[in-house]
């Protein structure tokens, strides 16, 4: 891995991890490494934000601008090749990435988004996002979307019996 990656917290003693025994944890990896990425960018994180659309973005990063990134997590070629939504989410983001695992097939991904390559100690952008911008009025929407979202999970810790 590039580097830019984390491994701080890696098992001391320990190399690379070893390959994941599966879709959920090798997708619960990727999703870890990439978070922690970008919270050391300084960006919040959010997992499986529902949009207004009723799709749900693995994760959207918000920045200290206001700037919303979203990533996709595939973690193998049947993943990406059965989901075919990645486009849905456009409209929804300034940036846009795919999120996956180390060894996964790069070149199968289109060229026009960004590539984030992770495990589950960091992760590292292989390939940056095109910026787009999205309208004020749409923004406004997400992040009330988003600070809710947000808010609920927070609540539902704090008072799991509370029946949000």
């Amino acid at each position: 891995m590039p580097a830019d990656s984390t491994y701080a917290d890696a098992p001391s003693g320990e190399g690379d991890p070893a390959p994941f025994d599966g879709r959920p944890a090798a997708t619960g990896a990727v999703t870890r490494g990439t978070t922690r990425l970008f919270r050391e960018r300084g960006e919040a994180c959010l997992l499986e934000v529902i949009l207004k659309t009723g799709r749900r973005a693995d994760i959207m990063a918000l920045d200290r601008s206001g700037a919303v990134t979203i990533l996709e997590v595939k973690s193998g070629v049947e993943d990406y090749r059965a989901d075919g939504k990645w486009r849905d989410y456009l409209p929804f983001c300034d940036r846009f990435y795919f999120a996956v695992p180390i060894g996964f097939p790069v070149e199968i991904l289109p060229d026009e988004v960004g590539l984030v390559v992770a495990d589950a100690y960091g992760a590292s952008i292989e390939r940056p996002a095109a910026e787009g911008t999205m309208n004020a009025s749409r923004r406004k929407a997400l992040m009330l979307r988003y600070a809710r979202q947000a808010a609920e999970r927070l609540m539902r810790i704090g008072d799991p019996s509370a029946g949000l």
